[in-house]
């Protein structure tokens, strides 16, 4: 099954990017900064945007909790800065600056010095991670939690969002560099009612002028999706501004990300439906708190699934863990093809892209120069503490993950804009997988070792986030596959289809190795045997001598039915390497096999979907 890539490898290493249609841009929609509450009561006080943007281009910057130089080994090309609309640089406003004491009367003054006094307390006395746990909910009832959205008793508690947002978006603009890098303005809404986690990122393509005109909408405005969509309409046709709506850990929603149902226990309907695919065109599929593809709960057929698994949700008292159908990628996938089934349209038909949810400051997804969730998570030390006193969360159960991978034509706001509103985006897990999939009915074999990949894609069928619907002949759709690896990292093992549709008896899916490295044989199932493991635990190092640099093919699909609704996406997974914890155990002295997580794994990379629709 392997195929002859030498012509491919000079496109993909020696022709510029330019040469193509569209760039390949890589980036990160999903970084808090200082201005974040939980980043700063957890020891970010000193990375804010400005910091980020520089570690973005690739400055040398001071990290934020032990002090020492730190730098992304290769640059991002884009950025969006996406602090929680809650409480946005309050507690930083608190610390650093004070309450404002503008229009306050005796006893809001008051309020306000013993809110400083017990803020900045709790930031000299190291105890802003117990401030946090207590903010986080104390439910287990969501609807119920969700008519009781969050609220504030801090005096101008507004005024210091407001002054906070305009700096956020000044500064922007400031590192903004069109061709060169896009600084994107963008914030989290994070609705968690009674621990469901239904955070969406949002960013626009315009600039400060226009995103100074309104304040970010949070969950203290409503918990539900609905009113964040209605939001983002109304202050759309307000201001002109253009926003993107991205769902991120659905894999801690409780089920309640990719319902059958709104949040409101409503059946979706096809407003519900339209509203939902015009502003979530797309999802945040990997990132620090875990993986969101897929589950071995609901894909029992699939040897890859359990991947970076995170199973602590985000309140206090959490239940064990239980993975729902709502909760994964590929389920809403599924679900979304028999939701249109029945109204005659799809809610979850959505592109797929990671990013890290860092809070650090610092957009880190390289596995060796990974600096965690939180800044405390940045030390093997508090590490090693956080794993053997209380068995929650810690800095070696996040995942070093992941990116943004966009096709655009130019590196520019409206242009990567555009690129998610057509779901031409993917996601890797950190390394820069370099992936193409064309969609279409007369792709030859030839084809896979064209120069010109591209441009045959884009003529004889569709790229990934589109629909194909025109059937030319008597077969199934034929998909072109390009996938290289990053320079810099593990050579690649396979490359995988992942195939659901829908018939009579309900939603499928499928799992297709396409094409893989060295001369291994499938089995009488089907099963590809897996790939060499270099990685040795005692030196924390691995080798490239099993794998490829590239791999291509054209696969038909041989089970295609030209009447039934089906989509396609590429996974596409690399060799064996270190997992990060590697490091952290060996220089603590420690077998990396015995500390939490797994001590080597498979990074991957996630194409949108390619639907079918007779």
């Amino acid at each position: 099954m392997r195929v002859s890539v030498s012509i491919l490898i000079t496109i993909l290493f020696v022709v510029p990017v330019a040469a193509e249609p569209n760039q390949l841009l890589w980036g990160d929609t999903h970084l808090h900064t200082s201005n974040s509450f939980d980043a700063y009561l957890n020891r970010n006080m000193t990375a804010d945007p400005a910091t980020a943007y520089r570690y973005a281009k690739g400055l040398p910057v001071v990290h934020p909790f032990h002090r020492a130089r730190v730098q992304i080994e290769t640059p991002l090309d884009f950025l969006v800065i996406a602090d929680h609309a809650e409480y946005l640089g309050v507690i930083r406003h608190i610390v650093e600056k004070g309450i404002p004491r503008e229009g306050l009367g005796l006893l809001d003054r008051f309020i306000a010095w013993r809110a400083e006094k017990l803020i900045r307390g709790v930031a000299e006395d190291d105890e802003g991670g117990a401030l946090f746990n207590s903010l986080l909910p104390d439910t287990q009832d969501v609807r119920a939690a969700a008519d009781n959205p969050p609220s504030s008793p801090i005096p101008n508690f507004e005024l210091m969002q407001r002054t906070t947002w305009q700096e956020a978006i000044q500064i922007a603009d400031a590192h903004n560099q069109p061709g060169t890098f896009t600084a994107l303005i963008g914030w989290e809404w994070s609705s968690i009612p009674a621990g469901a986690n239904l955070h969406r990122v949002v960013f626009t393509s315009s600039d400060a002028s226009i995103a100074s005109q309104y304040q970010p909408w949070s969950s203290a405005d409503s918990m539900y999706p609905e009113d964040l969509w209605n939001w983002l309409d109304e202050t759309s046709k307000r201001t002109r501004a253009e926003f993107v709506a991205i769902p991120h850990n659905s894999n801690i929603s409780k089920g309640y990300m990719f319902d059958e149902t709104s949040l409101r226990g409503e059946p979706i309907g096809p407003e519900y439906a339209q509203t939902r695919a015009r502003w979530e065109p797309v999802v945040e599929a990997t990132q620090i708190k875990g993986d969101s593809e897929t589950h071995p709960a609901v894909s029992p057929d699939d040897p890859f699934a359990d991947f970076e698994t995170y199973t602590h949700y985000i309140e206090q008292n959490p239940p064990s863990y239980e993975a729902a159908a709502g909760d994964y990628v590929r389920s809403a996938l599924l679900r979304g093809l028999a939701i249109e089934e029945k109204i005659g349209f799809n809610p979850y038909r959505f592109g797929l892209i990671g990013s890290t949810d860092a809070h650090t400051g610092l957009p880190s997804a390289e596995e060796p120069n990974f600096w965690g969730k939180m800044a405390r998570d940045s030390t093997p030390e508090n590490k090693l503490a956080s794993w053997r006193n209380d068995g929650g969360p810690n800095g070696w159960s996040m995942s070093a993950s992941g990116l943004a991978a966009v096709w655009a034509p130019e590196n520019s706001r409206d242009a990567i804009l555009q690129a998610f509103r057509r779901k031409e985006v993917y996601a890797t897990t950190g390394p820069r997988i370099i992936v193409r999939v064309f969609g279409g009915w007369g792709f030859g074999a030839a084809d896979a070792e064209a120069p010109q990949v591209a441009e045959i894609g884009y003529a004889g069928g569709v790229p990934m986030g589109a629909d194909l619907r025109t059937r030319a002949g008597t077969g199934g759709p034929r998909f072109l596959v390009h996938a290289a690896k990053d320079p810099k990292s593990a050579h690649l093992d396979r490359v995988q289809m992942v195939k659901g549709w829908i018939d009579g008896d309900g939603t499928h899916e499928r799992v297709h190795d396409l094409v893989w490295s060295g001369d291994r044989v499938p089995d009488a199932a089907g099963a590809v045997p897996a790939v060499a493991n270099t990685v040795d635990a005692n030196t924390g190092r691995y080798t490239n001598e099993h794998g490829a640099p590239t791999l291509a093919t054209v696969w038909e699909d041989p089970d295609f039915d030209p009447s039934q609704n089906a989509f396609y996406y590429v996974r596409v997974l690399e060799i064996p390497t270190p997992r990060h914890s590697v490091g952290d155990a060996l220089a603590l002295g420690l077998d990396p096999k015995d500390i939490e997580g797994p001590w080597w794994i498979q990074e991957r990379a996630y194409t949108s979907p390619i639907w079918y629709r007779p």
